[in-house]
């Protein structure tokens, strides 16, 4: 069995899906079921007895070292995060308490059930921690790509607390020998995702008929990257990865947002046509910059490629059309994630809010 964390949110929940297209091994996925943490995503899984959830928190130390001693998993992925930069601006506390305390106590129940492993089991064992690429900061223009050896400098609450988490995910190797493993990644996209991220909100926005709201001059550059891409690269990260290093996971697609949302837009316009003519693009609807938006990130992902044979199987182009495509598709995710309804279910399978 593995052990995954924040397995209902967005890349979480995309990976336990494809993992169970891919395996029949068990997967616990512990969830603490926040605004972003979503089981209807997971409903095809609903009484598939490989599947087990569990909503709790991996700040709650003691419900992970049940969990770790009841189910003896052979890896624990850490997926579980605060993720969005506008809402750590305005309430960073919430990032800091699952960011860097759950870390800190994911990892330390389960260095206490590593070290009474048995050897061979104990050899075998990975705890395998997904980061971002933010923690290194901002890029200018003409700047190399980041490696896995950049310098990290957080410029947002989130960011920040990502950075934290990582520093101590390395402490517990070097210093408790854990066996860990660190990925960074860029800017994911695809089907699932939560509409306050660009990609969704776009298509969203759109089809509503609302502005499309743009940050400053849109030209803030990210690395795109398909999430099942990302999904697959985790799992190459788990079969084949060196403890005690780190990853960086990218789909060699620079674009600046304005590119995304004119991109979404002709997508739309040939996919969906507006009902009185004319482009999506006329919603378009530049904004006030976000408070230390970062210009420039860009993921040279060679080591992963050169050392365990992974690249990203989607282009940026098919990418894209797959997921406004799948949105266009589910429109009853959409409207039961914007209304709120999904959390619903969640109030009556535990007994209180979402």
């Amino acid at each position: 069995m593995i052990f995954l964390t924040g397995g209902a949110g967005f890349i979480g929940a995309n990976f336990v899906l494809e993992w169970f297209r891919d395996h029949d091994e068990p997967l616990l996925n512990l969830d603490k079921l926040t605004y972003a943490g979503n089981l209807e995503t997971l409903s095809s899984l609903q009484g598939d007895a490989r599947h087990l959830f569990v909503r709790g928190d991996i700040a709650d130390g003691e419900l992970v070292e049940q969990l770790l001693a009841r189910h003896r998993p052979r890896a624990v992925l850490n997926f579980a995060a605060e993720s969005h930069v506008d809402r750590s601006i305005h309430g960073p506390g919430e990032f800091i308490q699952t960011n860097v305390v759950g870390t800190f106590r994911l990892l330390d129940a389960t260095r206490r059930y590593w070290e009474g492993l048995a050897p061979a089991e104990k050899g075998a064992f990975r705890f395998l921690h997904v980061s971002t690429d933010e923690v290194y900061g901002s890029l200018g223009e003409h700047d190399a790509a980041f490696t896995e050896s950049h310098g990290y400098a957080p410029n947002s609450p989130y960011s920040a607390s990502k950075a934290g988490s990582d520093h101590l995910v390395r402490a517990w190797h070097h210093t408790y020998g854990l066996p860990v493993l660190t990925t960074h990644c860029s800017n994911n996209y695809g089907p699932f995702q939560f509409p306050e991220k660009l990609v969704p909100l776009m298509v969203v926005n759109a089809l509503a008929g609302m502005p499309l709201p743009v940050y400053g001059d849109g030209l803030n550059v990210r690395d795109w990257l398909y999430v099942h891409d990302h999904c697959s690269a985790v799992r190459r990260v788990l079969e084949a990865g060196v403890p005690g290093q780190t990853y960086n996971i990218g789909g060699w697609n620079e674009k600046p947002n304005i590119e995304i949302v004119h991109t979404i837009c002709r997508l739309l316009d040939e996919l969906r046509p507006r009902a009185g003519g004319g482009s999506y693009l006329e919603q378009l609807a530049y904004v006030q910059d976000r408070r230390g938006h970062d210009r420039r990130y860009a993921i040279d992902a060679g080591r992963i490629e050169r050392e365990l044979g992974w690249r990203p199987a989607e282009t940026f182009e098919s990418g894209i059309r797959k997921t406004v495509q799948w949105y266009l598709d589910h429109p009853d995710w959409v409207a039961h994630v914007q209304s709120g309804e999904y959390r619903q279910w969640v109030a009556l399978q535990y007994g209180g809010a979402a």
